[in-house]
């Protein structure tokens, strides 16, 4: 049996890591500015993280959630005070699509409507319900079990209020800061509004920041830059640090209904195993305030390269524009220079390392950069 061909890949077998490096199977060591599309937030094989796993897994790796499980109930109160939102509560689940699926559904139970408008120009859950139209025909589908998806441009206030004063909207998806989009950010001023118009007209707002979250913008969401506070908020990616595990941060105006959501390996043991020991060092080393300063110095230098177009992120989430095709650019990082980045579209190279990503390891990534366009 072969595998789906569904994802262009490099020949590059990575078999081990630490920290922000990786090895392939021939000992070649790689500078990981990438971190698995931002899954990986404190770093590859951190000792604690490691200690946690394999410490669970010799207890017990999952029982189903007939049980109490109060590993769970541990996740859910550290999350609320790192978080800020202490006063929501917690569904746990195994993937970003899931948690914008269960999001949009306990929208739609909550306001009985079926539209939502997006301003994600990422696959913000690849599911049936919420993958949006593309240009390839065999991945669209704009109309789905919710009903219609509207698509709007992101920082048009007029535009956001025109289609909420229609009363139809279920519920808004945005994310705190475009990922797939290019790096993108709503402006503060929009979010604010967007809030707003959202409560005048009983509209559920959702903040996926399923890739913006967990830190990765300098603060824990992106959106708390804005000062916001969401209805539902999406969390997945840096959560489980490679594991999988996602989660949906509710607002205490929904009611919790026995059989309202359900999943089979949400919150499993070894799961709750891994998002603790994440919270734990993200806390013990500081690494928000580390993504702030470090992102910031990396934003700084990185404006003063003539060639790249425009810098846009915050944090350890950046973007830079080319005014050409940047494949080449990627493909000498990778293959010259041994350093991972990823793309989004055509001109726009994405900066996703974990968050421990220190200031000598950015300015070894400046140097291979400006040779690399310096070629």
């Amino acid at each position: 049996m072969n595998l789906f061909d569904v994802y262009p890949l490099f020949d590059i077998n990575i078999v081990s890591g630490k920290g922000c490096q990786v090895w392939d199977e021939n000992d070649v060591e790689y500078l990981d500015l990438y971190g698995g599309h931002a899954v990986i937030s404190i770093g590859h094989s951190h000792p604690h993280y490691v200690k946690m796993i394999s410490d669970q897994v010799s207890k017990l790796g999952f029982y189903s959630n007939s049980v109490v499980n109060k590993l769970q109930q541990e996740v859910a109160r550290r999350l609320g005070i790192i978080s800020g939102y202490e006063d929501y509560s917690l569904f746990l689940i195994n993937s970003g699509a899931e948690a914008n699926e269960n999001a949009l559904k306990l929208a739609s139970f909550h306001n009985g409507r079926k539209r939502i408008v997006s301003y994600c120009q990422s696959f913000h859950g690849r599911t049936s319900l919420t993958v949006q139209a593309t240009d390839n025909p065999k991945i669209v589908a704009p109309i789905n079990a919710t009903g219609q998806i509207t698509f709007l441009p992101l920082n048009d206030t007029e535009a956001m209020k025109t289609e909420l004063s229609k009363g139809d909207v279920c519920a808004v998806i945005i994310e705190g800061i475009q990922g797939v989009g290019g790096i993108k950010l709503p402006d503060d001023s929009f979010l604010q509004e967007l809030s707003k118009t959202c409560t005048e007209t009983g509209t559920v707002l959702i903040l996926d920041e399923i890739q913006s979250g967990y830190g990765r913008s300098g603060k824990f969401f992106a959106h708390q830059y804005a000062g916001i506070r969401p209805d539902l908020i999406t969390v997945g990616k840096g959560i489980g640090n490679g594991f999988p595990m996602a989660g949906v941060l509710i607002s205490p105006m929904f009611e919790a209904v026995h059989g309202m959501l359900g999943t089979t390996f949400g919150g499993n043991h070894l799961a709750c195993a891994a998002a603790l020991a994440v919270m734990d060092v993200i806390e013990e080393e500081g690494l928000i305030e580390r993504t702030a300063t470090v992102g910031n110095y990396l934003m700084e230098e990185l404006r003063k390269f003539p060639q790249i177009k425009e810098v846009r992120g915050r944090g350890l989430m950046i973007g830079m524009e080319f005014e050409e095709p940047v494949k080449e650019i990627r493909s000498k990082l990778l293959f010259e220079h041994n350093v991972f980045t990823g793309v989004s579209g055509t001109n726009v190279i994405r900066l996703l390392p974990p968050l421990c990503l220190n200031l000598e390891e950015a300015d070894i990534f400046l140097e291979r950069f400006r040779k690399v366009l310096g070629e």
